[in-house]
């Protein structure tokens, strides 16, 4: 198979162009706030309302934008964007760090509990099963831009593919690889997970822990970045920054109420 080289742009109204990439956020955020609400109403001991949940979500965005894109920067091209500082604001180039992202939405999570005088814990109890949705629209844009492909492989992975921006090897898609795992697989985990009223915390560890062993596990079929560590086909950039989040999630799992 060869990658379909899709048009970046869904859609031109004169001098906008709506980009598939930042379309796939929206449908992300869009999906959040549809989901959450429900959420809300159906499980009425995380203490939050359908009305919380557009506050929530524009210190979730900010988070996502902002964290996303400074982790970009910082972990995985700091030379280049020291090189060329006018493309740090290029968001609709692609280029978006999972782990800056939630470092992001981490901090306006800690800000609006404190605003509201809620549990930080409380807070991410709620919103974490409604992550992966955002991440499996944000692996689709990956796709749709052809960017983060997977390693070179051979004709026996029938859905191996061609990338031709990057070269004519059979490659991996890497990117419908971590939609499933990080996407649909966790969101399936941790909704069924969080249907029932859980000690505090818990659904928070899984999260931690089931996210970074997708990742971990997507990064052996995925091109390893550069990376501030250098390139690496053992450990790379995506597994590191992984590490820790397991670790905690581990040990939030294990701490008592």
């Amino acid at each position: 198979m060869i990658h379909p080289q899709f048009d970046p742009i869904a859609l031109q109204l004169g001098p906008l162009a709506v980009r598939w990439y930042g379309l796939m956020y929206l449908i992300g955020f869009l999906a959040f706030l549809w989901m959450g609400k429900r959420r809300a109403v159906r499980q009425p001991w995380h203490g939050l309302s359908p009305l919380d949940l557009d506050d929530l979500l524009f210190y979730g965005v900010l988070g996502v934008i902002l964290g996303g894109r400074l982790g970009q920067v910082l972990f995985y091209d700091p030379a280049y964007y020291l090189d060329h500082p006018a493309d740090i604001l290029a968001v609709w180039k692609g280029g978006m760090s999972f782990h800056g992202g939630f470092l992001g939405v981490v901090a306006g999570m800690a800000l609006w509990a404190r605003k509201t005088g809620r549990s930080f814990l409380q807070v991410t109890d709620f919103i974490v099963p409604l992550v992966p949705l955002g991440l499996f629209t944000g692996r689709i844009g990956n796709f749709i831009n052809g960017e983060l492909w997977g390693r070179v492989t051979d004709a026996g992975v029938p859905w191996a593919m061609v990338f031709p921006q990057v070269d004519g090897e059979l490659r991996h898609p890497s990117q419908l690889y971590q939609a499933t795992l990080e996407g649909l697989m966790l969101f399936v985990l941790l909704w069924i997970f969080s249907s029932k009223e859980q000690p505090r915390g818990k659904i928070s560890a899984l999260f931690l822990i089931g996210y970074g062993g997708a990742r971990w596990m997507g990064e052996y079929f995925r091109e390893p970045d550069h990376g501030i560590f250098g390139l690496s086909y053992f450990i790379s950039m995506g597994q590191w920054l992984s590490l820790p989040m397991i670790v905690i999630g581990l040990l939030l799992w294990v701490r008592k109420p």
